[in-house]
């Protein structure tokens, strides 16, 4: 009679064989690393990544930036109600469709801007890497990302 743990291990599925691990590992540590970088400006990491993209574009439909984030509806909406709630953004049906809902920027979330330009080069400092050796990844990540999509 054999037991439920009588088996071959298959050595496919060892942890350090894992190509998930290290990416799930790396975002983990990433997020933890900039804590206290965004803690001047009182965001969290996914505030953050919200806040870069309305710094570009000043206002997005919800829809747009659940896409550029990989985020669906139900984790960007209270997300984007507590950057409402100190008013960084405000959020208001598109007049032109209105199933739409729009974010945009306040003038208190534009007014992170400056401090936060300094994020980029604090984490480079605190990995103590060149930008450009982080630059070399974005490609394979993204290619990676392309694909998983």
């Amino acid at each position: 009679m054999s037991s439920a743990t009588d088996f071959e291990f298959d050595p496919r599925l060892k942890l350090q064989e894992q190509t998930c691990f290290p990416l799930y590992a790396v975002s983990r540590l990433f997020t933890k690393a900039y804590q206290p970088l965004l803690a001047p400006l009182g965001l969290t990491y996914s505030q953050y990544l919200v806040m870069l993209v309305l710094w570009e574009h000043k206002e997005i439909a919800v829809k747009d930036l659940g896409q550029q984030l990989l985020l669906d509806t139900g984790t960007l909406t209270p997300l984007l109600k507590l950057l409402e709630k100190r008013e960084l953004i405000s959020r208001h049906r598109d007049p032109r469709d209105e199933r739409s809902v729009l974010i945009r920027l306040l003038p208190a979330g534009a007014a992170l801007y400056e401090p936060a330009r300094q994020v980029p080069a604090q984490l480079a400092q605190l990995l103590q890497s060149r930008d450009e050796s982080l630059v070399d990844l974005r490609p394979a990540l993204n290619h990676l990302i392309n694909i998983l999509r």
